[in-house]
């Protein structure tokens, strides 16, 4: 088979193949889920978490000062991984919400917000035990006698 026809079906294969994997691609795009990104954004949530700590301890008040910019920094480079997250789930439309305040009240002011949703992010339930489930379970098999 040579010819127009065999040029059109070769063409059909081949536009089928680079459709294949274009939505191949497109699939594993969405595998970065919402859950990973909010745990992207909570790392450097915590490393805001540790530089407030230590101004916290700083007797020198230019140094205090430094670290607590630094952390408003971590929080404010955490905001647009959170606004990802958000947009791919729901759930994490607090810990979004909560980082686009850090520029209207002091960071310290939301550690305890965010401490508690990024341990909700940090505890996935992947790789955890199942959540308990209301159905139950089969019946035993039972062998006649």
């Amino acid at each position: 088979m040579s010819g127009p026809a065999a040029r059109g079906s070769l063409r059909r294969w081949g536009v089928a193949i680079v459709m294949v994997i274009g939505l191949g691609i497109a699939l594993a795009a969405c595998g970065n889920s919402g859950g990973a990104l909010a745990q992207q954004a909570c790392a450097h949530v915590q490393r805001a978490m540790t530089l407030l700590k230590q101004s916290s301890h700083q007797t020198d008040p230019a140094e205090a000062a430094t670290l607590k910019e630094q952390a408003t920094t971590q929080l404010q480079d955490a905001l647009p991984i959170a606004a990802q997250a958000a947009y791919r789930d729901g759930q994490w439309q607090a810990l979004m919400t909560t980082l686009s305040e850090i520029n209207r009240v002091p960071a310290s002011t939301l550690v305890t917000a965010l401490t508690a949703q990024c341990q909700s992010a940090n505890n996935s339930v992947f790789g955890g035990q199942s959540p308990p489930s209301s159905i139950p379970p089969p019946a035993p098999l039972t062998s006649s006698p």
